[in-house]
């Protein structure tokens, strides 16, 4: 039950009808597990906490950095070499005392994501390097927890939403193997600020969506940032991927 400054705070978005009442509730009773807290995450948690998700654990080991805060928008210069989780964390509790946050400043692994991912109603991941998020979907998949995934480099994005819930969900090595090769940092090749924000703000709407209990169709959405252009791509579960292809249907 909502009091009348939380429904004064929601009241934008409760008008929407595919938010409403039942909506707010289901993303206020919704427990949310981001892995990375850099220029993903920023928008992301940002819109998630302002939507009032109940509740948001953050995971990242870096600190803030000089180089971050151009594109990292949540960031401020005051934070300079504060661990990044801590540092949303305060700007997120800022912005909604209601959110509960919790910061865990580390480098995931596979025990601890299978601990959290458990408990969690979505992930979303916001990393930056294949190894975690072949981690992240390995326990997402084990878990049957919905998984937001986004990237971006340079003037580049994309977007996906696996919906594990689902049985006949594609999961992220249907798309793009079980690798851990090919990670291209950006402070190697660059990153313009506003990809990111881009990418990052609809994985913070998809997760919504996920949330109130609406279904997303199974598509790569390749963002070209040059041209201000998106290209659709569908996907389909693997039957032979090595990791949800071996997860029996319920």
């Amino acid at each position: 039950m909502f009091n009348d400054e939380q429904l004064e705070r929601y009241s934008r978005q409760l008008m929407v009808n595919e938010v409403d009442l039942a909506g707010q509730e289901a993303l206020s009773a919704a427990r949310v597990l981001i892995i990375g807290c850099g220029g993903l995450a920023n928008p992301a948690a940002l819109y998630l906490a302002g939507a009032g998700v109940g509740e948001l654990v953050l995971a990242d080991d870096d600190v803030v950095e000089l180089s971050n805060l151009h594109r990292q928008v949540a960031f401020r210069g005051g934070q300079l070499n504060l661990p990044k989780a801590q540092a949303l964390r305060d700007q997120l509790q800022q912005l909604n005392p209601d959110v509960d946050v919790r910061a865990c400043v580390m480098r995931v692994d596979a025990d601890w994501l299978d601990r959290e991912v458990a408990a969690a109603t979505l992930v979303l991941d916001c990393s930056d390097n294949f190894a975690t998020r072949q981690a992240v979907n390995r326990a997402c998949v084990a878990h049957r927890v919905p998984l937001v995934s986004g990237a971006a480099i340079r003037m580049d994005g994309q977007l996906a939403s696996f919906d594990l819930r689902l049985p006949d969900s594609a999961c992220y090595a249907c798309v793009y193997g079980d690798g851990e090769e090919g990670d291209l940092a950006c402070n190697q090749a660059g990153i313009v600020g506003p990809v990111v924000g881009v990418i990052g703000t609809l994985q913070a709407l998809a997760a919504m969506q996920l949330l109130m209990g609406q279904t997303l169709p199974q598509r790569l959405q390749l963002f070209e940032g040059r041209s201000l252009s998106w290209r659709d791509i569908a996907i389909r579960r693997d039957p032979g991927c090595p990791v949800c292809g071996a997860v029996s249907t319920p």
